[in-house]
């Protein structure tokens, strides 16, 4: 019997690929508009993304190691213009997918929910506060606090263990296949799959989901049908 349903946050809850991607082209663009002398957008965008990769997403300083990068000389006008830009347009077009809210407002009537996320705790809660979700969870855990990342079996386990719960009484919704869906799978929880690119299923080999979606106007009626 389904008791709590999990959820992943980024790529699951809301868009956060399409919103990354505006915020860092908007934060070079401000960059080059304060006074950087690196004209090409594109290009900056693409050293950016080459930063962003090498120290990873959590890394508070990418404005300064791209300055440094481009043997540019530190300028905080510049990395100021740049953070500013990124965090107004991140919360200006921080928002749910349609029907998540509505589908958790459903599911709290019935059932505990949970988010597993990899990254750090403050940040993510920090999405979830920011979109307005955050009241609805019961339980939040994140690598920072398991010490371990998905698609790892453990931060499963603990997430079923803080619920109280066997696995198998827990269903996982994610977008990712290799990370959320085998990783949940592994752990002897139920799958649904968030499925965002077409083609992702031909080219993924782990554990494969129970069931799949497109959108979340899809999850309360097959909630429905596999809790009957």
């Amino acid at each position: 019997m389904i008791k709590a349903l999990l959820f992943d946050i980024d790529d699951t809850l809301y868009d956060s690929t399409t919103l990354a991607e505006m915020a860092r082209r908007n934060s070079v663009k401000a960059m080059i508009d304060s006074g950087l002398p690196f004209k090409d957008e594109q290009e900056l965008y693409e050293k950016l993304l080459h930063i962003i990769k090498t120290f990873g997403s959590n890394y508070p300083r990418h404005y300064d190691e791209l300055l440094r990068y481009l043997n540019i000389p530190w300028n905080p006008k510049i990395i100021a213009a740049g953070i500013v830009a990124y965090e107004h347009t991140k919360f200006g077009y921080l928002k749910p997918f349609p029907g998540v809210i509505p589908s958790l407002i459903r599911f709290r009537e019935k059932f505990r929910l949970g988010v597993v996320s990899n990254g750090i705790a403050i940040k993510q809660w920090e999405k979830l506060i920011a979109l307005g979700l955050s009241h609805f969870f019961d339980v939040f855990v994140t690598s920072g606090e398991a010490g371990v990342e998905k698609p790892s079996v453990e931060i499963f386990t603990l997430t079923a263990e803080k619920f109280g719960l066997d696995p198998r009484e827990c269903v996982m919704i994610g977008n990712k296949l290799d990370v959320d869906i085998t990783g949940a799978g592994n752990a002897g929880m139920g799958t649904i799959w968030f499925r965002r690119e077409e083609n992702a299923y031909l080219k993924h080999e782990g554990k494969g989901p129970d069931y799949i979606i497109e959108s979340f106007f899809e999850l309360i009626p097959l909630i429905e049908k596999i809790t009957q």
